[in-house]
């Protein structure tokens, strides 16, 4: 049985020039800022899918994008940290939650109310172990993505600054949030084109052939738009 899709959405679908259009980022924003907003501040996400391979470990894409303008969501981070002086800089720095042996135990019982973890390495040897509580939500820090570091204060102020992190899942896609409806056109286009920058230069080294094949921007509660890719190609 067919999803039943609301007024507002099939409204939105009819103002597109039609399914097989592709639009240049500048004009995707606006047109999406455009359509019949919902009762609530609705996220913008970038959905890209890429011609690698995700079972080859060496075309595997990851890595972390500072957008300029953040994401419009308030990011709750947690410091494990064993040393005084990384916990004190960790919460001079904002962040929400900091500890070792109390957060440990928190997150063995379940608790994952934060968005991003941040480790020292010492305290790192730990944390791993918390991988079946940590992983499937997708909080486990990563040295790759700067979140496992002596320098707490950086990691928390560049989290909350608007750092976030993409990864490829197993059907070779990925997204990245890059605002929320409230923000202007040209802030959501800069944000747009911070993360497919980004996602441009973690392409594989190895790999041959089209590596963006497809990008679309969406809100949460409107249909995609197909970005037309000429100018990301390069």
């Amino acid at each position: 049985m067919p999803k039943k899709r609301s007024k507002r959405y099939e409204k939105a679908l009819k103002a597109l020039d039609g399914n097989n259009k592709s639009y240049p980022l500048k004009q995707a924003v606006e047109t999406l800022v455009k359509f019949s907003r919902a009762k609530f501040n609705e996220s913008i996400d970038l959905a890209c899918h890429l011609g690698v391979d995700p079972k080859q470990s060496d075309q595997m894409v990851r890595g972390t994008v500072t957008l300029p303008h953040g994401t419009g969501k308030a990011v709750k981070v947690l410091v494990f940290a064993k040393s005084g002086a990384a916990a004190d800089a960790a919460k001079a720095a904002g962040a929400e939650y900091v500890g070792f042996d109390d957060m440990i135990k928190k997150c063995q019982e379940g608790w994952t109310d934060f968005d991003v973890a941040v480790p020292t390495p010492e305290a790192m040897a730990e944390v791993r172990k918390l991988g079946k509580v940590l992983g499937p939500r997708g909080l486990m820090p990563n040295p790759k993505t700067g979140t496992v570091t002596d320098d707490t204060a950086k990691a928390v102020k560049e989290v909350k600054a608007g750092r976030v992190e993409f990864k490829l899942d197993k059907g070779s896609n990925l997204h990245v949030a890059i605002g929320k409806m409230t923000f202007a056109a040209n802030q959501l286009e800069e944000n747009a084109r911070a993360a497919l920058e980004a996602i441009r230069k973690a392409k594989p080294s190895g790999l041959r052939g089209h590596y963006l094949e497809s990008v679309t921007i969406s809100a949460t509660m409107s249909p995609p738009l197909p970005v037309d890719l000429k100018e990301f190609q390069a």
